[in-house]
């Protein structure tokens, strides 16, 4: 018995899917669509129909992975050291936008532009990882003028830099510790210089404690 065009249309659904997953990680975002109609074995109009855009797919691909980091953003609020759980949302912030290569422009373009397909997921995101950075920031654990906005674009240089290194996850975790160290400042007890010779950058005291990133 033939599929029904319902059953046929599902299947070539994920059938793209499936294979825009493996294109994209092969070749980054910016790949061929018309590639991967042909490696999915359909036509180009049959992918359009099922995502007018390359947003409309990267949605589908991505979307319940942003969805989950606003649920995980909401969760960690309830942690009990606001800066070491803004770290370690950041740090799945910035191991997913690693996925594929050039997605941490994609997602900071997406932002921008309310008629992205991305921008719903992205934004519901931005606003959870918003709530994050304020509860650090009104215990001190952050300097107050940064905006989840700055710390969106850190991230995304930070997953673009680690895509280049022979150990991703390594320098990501080390640029993410760096980078809260100088957002930190001396408000954060944890993180002030021991002397006036630390402040410095002459002097030999304890360093502060590590950061450890997820």
């Amino acid at each position: 018995m033939a599929e029904s065009p319902r059953a046929d249309a599902r299947r070539n659904y994920e059938l793209i899917l499936d294979v825009a997953r493996d294109v994209f990680a092969e070749h980054g975002i910016d790949a061929s669509l018309r590639d991967i109609a042909r490696r999915a074995g359909v036509g180009i109009g049959t992918l359009y129909r099922h995502f007018p855009t390359r947003e409309a797919l990267l949605e589908a691909l991505l979307g319940r992975g942003f969805d989950g980091l606003r649920a995980r953003a909401e969760s960690l609020l309830a942690a009990p050291r606001p800066r070491d759980a803004l770290l370690t949302w950041l740090g799945e912030v910035a191991t997913g936008s690693a996925v594929y290569q050039g997605l941490p422009a994609s997602i900071l373009a997406a932002l921008e532009d309310e008629s992205s397909a991305l921008h719903g997921s992205c934004a519901a995101m931005r606003a959870a990882g918003a709530g994050l950075l304020e509860r650090a920031a009104r215990t001190g654990a952050v300097r107050g003028d940064i905006t989840i906005d700055d710390l969106l674009a850190f991230v995304a240089a930070i997953a673009w830099a680690s895509e280049q290194s022979s150990d991703p996850s390594g320098r990501a975790e080390r640029l993410l510790s760096m980078m809260i160290r100088g957002l930190a400042g001396a408000r954060d007890p944890q993180m002030a210089p021991t002397s006036a010779s630390d402040r410095d950058g002459h002097g030999h005291g304890q360093p502060s404690p590590e950061v450890t990133a997820p």
